[in-house]
């Protein structure tokens, strides 16, 4: 027993660390809900939907597969010509050639295993750009066709976060990952056979450890995929606050909150920081074991080499000379590697699936707002508009329309008016199909809406709105929004809506530089570019939501001519507070608490001495409080 008492400590060693695990394991393997999951794909699940993308390539992972295994030869040959150089040179008075031919296929193998390598790292990056920027398009595809209610649900840093980081994680998994993972198995598999082949008693010796290798990585499963989705949960959250607080900086500062502020970035930043510490130690503790089995094996081998070659005994029938101590020394190493190296990319693995979890959760909402299975393109539209007993709410038993009905001939103008939430901006929501109805119709041209293909529909509509969204580009591809339109159409939309009279003013023209949200023009210079943005696209019905709220006086007076303009071309509908501003509407709706209370032309309504009168009389005496 003495003798053997070396390997009853290293055995005795490794039970007290696997216990350790086994009870951590037990400890948290029911704690689920407080890791913060999104929800609980499985990894099988994940890897099917993720290998969708790959599948298209299979020619190109084909290839990589021929190339690895001259890779892999390299692994299980180079050991056997090491030891079998050693053999020759322990000889005395050995032939310098036998030595010289062998070391010149070792370095044949290598320099092809190299070349191999290469290859395989181009064609996998190669691939894997490709695979990621499909799932990228698909992702930005799907966020782009969900309702206007189901993004504001949605932080805008989540969705980035979704797009660009998550997917990121995702590359390093096509890229190589899942390559080195087989080749990594392949390894084991092929050494394993050629130690077999070699000496039993020293491979048996080495399988004692794989149990242990297996069931650390059991565990180390487990605490990985915990600490990667706090890890992602942490960066999206750390995402959606910068993106928020980012855009509204200027509003942080006017208010004076900037240390309070840093104070609620810094409690993010320190979770974050918790979860990476987390992560770090989870693989800090895992890598370490697993070169610990590798050490262990490697005294079991020199001790049983020593007992075998040092006293010249056979042991279990099995003779073990100095080549194949010199070979085993060398097939551990290669043999323990691949598992480091499993270890190593299971790690980057579960980073891959925690990003692909979040990426498909926002890719399995269904939209709620979607074309009927039979719906028709409408080539052309005359305008005319009709809602039939309209209920919506955006919360369920909330309405914000109530049994709403009214009629736009095709080209009039119709304004809407009323006090702030009574559900003028919703109407023309609606007809855009941004939201659907819960009860009612809507019908244009007497088709309705839901028949109509989304795309189709808003093609022919025009909408300015009263928070103008500029992109960061120049003035033109912001007007043209990458459709193809020449100078000239551009500029004459432009002197159509008197967006002319101060782009001629700017030293670039239409290639003036646009930055973030337009923050380099006016409200009103916004206004006008979106009011020749939807010129130049020739819509059938023009919408315009407050589009004179906030202007200045002198920009306004533009802004009016150009209303007055766009009313020849087709139907408007128009929401405005500024009741001065649709004295010349064809039809006036007064809304009050998502019902229609009155509707006429201004005259009309003015004679009624109604809800219309007491707004406009209110607004009237206060413009003339301000004159005085």
């Amino acid at each position: 027993m003495k003798n053997y008492l070396p390997l009853l400590i290293v055995g005795a060693i490794i039970g007290v660390i696997t216990s350790a695990l086994i009870l951590a394991y037990a400890l948290v393997k029911d704690k689920k809900e407080a890791m913060g999951f999104d929800r609980n794909m499985k990894d099988g699940e994940l890897m099917r939907r993720l290998l969708r993308y790959a599948k298209p390539y299979w020619l190109n992972f084909v290839i990589v597969g021929l190339v690895m295994l001259l890779s892999i030869s390299y692994t299980i040959i180079s050991p056997i010509l090491v030891g079998n150089i050693e053999s020759i040179i322990a000889i005395e008075g050995f032939a310098y050639n036998d030595v010289l031919w062998r070391v010149l296929l070792y370095a044949a193998i290598l320099i092809l295993s190299q070349a191999a390598g290469y290859v395989q790292a181009i064609v996998l990056q190669k691939t894997g750009q490709k695979i990621i920027s499909k799932l990228r398009e698909d992702a930005f595809t799907h966020i782009e066709s969900l309702s206007h209610s189901q993004l504001s649900k949605m932080p805008v840093g989540r969705l980035v976060t979704r797009v660009t980081n998550d997917t990121n994680a995702i590359s390093m998994m096509f890229t190589g990952m899942l390559v080195n993972l087989v080749k990594n198995m392949f390894v084991i598999v092929g050494v394993l056979v050629a130690m077999l082949c070699v000496n039993y008693l020293l491979s048996l010796m080495v399988l004692c450890f794989v149990p242990f290798v297996v069931l650390f990585t059991v565990i180390f499963r487990r605490f990985s995929r915990r600490a990667y989705r706090q890890v992602k949960n942490g960066t999206t959250d750390i995402n959606t606050y910068l993106s928020e607080h980012l855009s509204g900086m200027k509003i942080i500062q006017v208010f004076n909150r900037e240390q309070r502020k840093m104070d609620e970035f810094n409690v993010k930043n320190e979770k974050l920081y918790r979860a990476q510490r987390g992560q770090t130690f989870v693989f800090g503790i895992f890598r370490p074991i697993t070169y610990m089995l590798y050490i262990s094996s490697v005294l079991c081998l020199f001790f049983l080499g020593a007992k075998g070659a040092l006293d010249g005994k056979q042991i279990l029938g099995q003779t073990i000379s100095g080549e194949t101590i010199v070979i085993f020394y060398m097939f551990i190493s290669r043999f323990f590697n691949p598992i480091q190296g499993l270890a190593e990319q299971f790690h980057r693995l579960q980073s891959a699936f925690a990003s692909a979890e979040k990426i498909f959760t926002i890719m399995d909402i269904e939209p709620d707002v979607v074309d009927e299975e039979d719906a028709i393109e409408l080539e052309t539209v005359r305008g005319e508009i009709e809602f039939k007993n309209v209920w919506f709410a955006y919360n369920e038993g909330e309405w914000i329309l109530k049994d709403v009905s009214f009629h736009v001939n095709a080209n009039d103008t119709v304004a809407f008016v009323g006090a702030t939430g009574s559900g003028k901006t919703t109407i023309l929501s609606l007809l855009c199909r941004n939201y659907d109805i819960q009860q009612g119709e809507i019908l244009l041209d007497g088709i309705n809406i839901r028949h109509i293909k989304i795309a189709s529909l808003r093609k022919h509509f025009g909408q300015m709105l009263q928070d103008v969204f500029l992109f960061a580009g120049t003035i033109r591809s912001n007007i043209v929004l990458r459709d193809e339109f020449d100078d000239e159409q551009v500029l004459e939309a432009c002197r159509y809506v008197n967006a002319d009279k101060f782009i001629d003013r700017l030293g670039n023209g239409l290639d003036e530089e646009v930055r973030e949200r337009g923050n380099n023009f006016s409200a009103g210079q916004r206004q006008l570019l979106s009011f020749a943005r939807t010129i130049i696209h020739k819509p059938e019905v023009m919408i315009l939501d407050e589009a004179t709220a906030n202007i200045d006086t002198e920009t306004e007076v533009l802004i009016q001519d150009s209303l007055t303009k766009m009313m020849n071309i087709g139907t408007m509908l128009i929401v405005a507070h500024r009741l001065s501003t649709i004295q010349h509407a064809d039809n006036i709706i007064v809304v009050s608490d998502g019902q229609i209370v009155e509707q006429g032309n201004h005259h009309e309504l003015l004679k009624q001495r109604g809800r219309y009168y007491e707004l406009y009389m209110l607004q009237y005496n206060k413009e003339q409080l301000k004159k005085q």
